[in-house]
């Protein structure tokens, strides 16, 4: 699969742009799916937060029968730790990669580019970030997983990681995103681990711990 480019949804800032949240949605959504986050974190306004939300490519997914949906790797099997898409992967960290160098090209301080991601997307933004030759704010990884563990690097500097994930998860079992933690952890990264009890979605509580681990990031103070 490939592609020049992502087409995205773009919030700009009421100010000046000074930070960028790169937020990539989950299996079969879209990039429009969370833009109603921006108004639900309510940052303030003199962070200058621009948001981007990508849409991945169309491509065949095997366990929906090759039906063709919006994702940023193929699925070829239930179990999650089996067969990883390491080619679909590979690209979709490729073209996130391009979105980062456009924001860098807005002289956004990698520092203050934080990546964002929900199941699919997390993969995608946890894959990226520990690969990325700049050193970036962060990580928001949600209801997902490390899909390829075997390429995490040790961590040789400062990544904050934010994840959450619920306890009644039956799409990426809630045991495959704790153990993604607790490699990220043994690899050096400083990870801010969050449960809940709610199935593969989004909380009201954790948007809260989200917004607070931002302004964290982001508040220069």
């Amino acid at each position: 699969m490939s592609s020049s480019h992502l087409d995205a949804v773009e919030i700009q800032p009421r100010g000046v742009h000074r930070s960028t949240i790169i937020w990539l949605h989950g299996l079969g959504a879209d990039g429009h799916d969370f833009e109603p986050i921006v108004k639900e974190l309510g940052l303030p306004d003199d962070l200058g937060t621009r948001f981007v939300f990508p849409h991945a490519p169309y491509r065949a997914i095997t366990i929906n029968g090759g039906y063709m949906m919006r994702a940023w790797y193929d699925i070829v099997r239930l179990n999650l730790n089996l067969l990883p898409d390491e080619v679909g992967i590979s690209e979709s960290r490729r073209l996130l990669s391009e979105l980062i160098a456009r924001e860098v090209q807005h002289d956004v301080n990698p520092s203050r580019i934080i990546l964002a991601g929900f199941s699919q997307g997390g993969v995608i933004a946890l894959d990226t970030a520990v690969h990325h030759l700049d050193t970036l704010g962060g990580i928001i990884a949600l209801s997902t997983y490390i899909a390829i563990p075997e390429n995490i690097p040790q961590a040789t500097r400062s990544l904050p990681i934010f994840m959450g994930h619920g306890t009644q998860d039956q799409v990426v079992p809630y045991e495959l995103g704790k153990s993604s933690c607790t490699l990220l952890k043994a690899k050096g990264y400083n990870v801010e681990w969050h449960s809940y009890a709610i199935p593969h979605s989004i909380y009201r509580e954790e948007i809260t711990a989200i917004r607070s681990w931002l302004l964290r990031q982001l508040d220069e103070g």
